[in-house]
């Protein structure tokens, strides 16, 4: 498998494909994360995954494979993003405590006008949480670079958690099986 490219600073990210043994450099560039308004919501991350891809893109050679990913937490048909602060962080789990909600990761792969897409959805169900568990997990882990304000691999992952269906990796920021699948069609 060649060497690519990962657009991205996510330490989940970096970590999961390094679990899955996949050789990569990480260029990483400001990107507008913006989407047009009438995007269906599993084309969003896509979207902002394809720009992230773009903008590295244009430095390199077009021989370089490049992987972008773009992870949002949807509960209903509401994105929730990251917490600005704690107390957004706070209100954020508060509204996700006892609910069902979605975590959508767009993926782009791209290596000149050749391009892979596609996004993976996990429903995640929490059991109901108090307020002691909710302040606990934001004052202990600071979950402020995560979409949803919480990271399932940390505490409240472990005790908070009632169930999912799908990836547990798509959870922490990449379906990382899919990811290498797609990675070796690429060949």
């Amino acid at each position: 498998m060649e060497r690519i490219v990962l657009a991205s600073q996510s330490p989940r990210r970096k970590q999961l494909l390094e679990w899955a043994e996949v050789e990569f450099d990480i260029i990483v560039r400001p990107t507008d994360e913006s989407y047009p308004e009438n995007l269906p919501i599993p084309e969003i991350p896509i979207h902002i995954a394809r720009q992230k891809a773009l903008v590295v893109q244009a430095e390199l050679s077009h021989n370089h494979l490049i992987l972008a990913a773009d992870t949002i937490v949807v509960l209903g048909q509401k994105i929730i993003g990251k917490p600005t602060d704690r107390q957004h962080a706070i209100d954020i789990l508060q509204e996700l405590s006892g609910e069902a909600h979605r975590v959508i990761t767009g993926v782009v792969l791209r290596k000149g006008e050749q391009e892979i897409a596609f996004s993976d959805i996990t429903t995640v169900y929490f059991h109901p949480l108090t307020q002691a568990q909710i302040i606990f997990y934001v004052d202990k882990y600071q979950p402020f670079d995560k979409a949803g304000a919480y990271a399932i691999q940390e505490w409240i992952g472990v005790t908070g958690i009632k169930s999912i269906e799908g990836d547990f990796y798509n959870v922490m920021g990449l379906p990382v099986s899919r990811v290498v699948q797609a990675l070796a069609n690429w060949q």
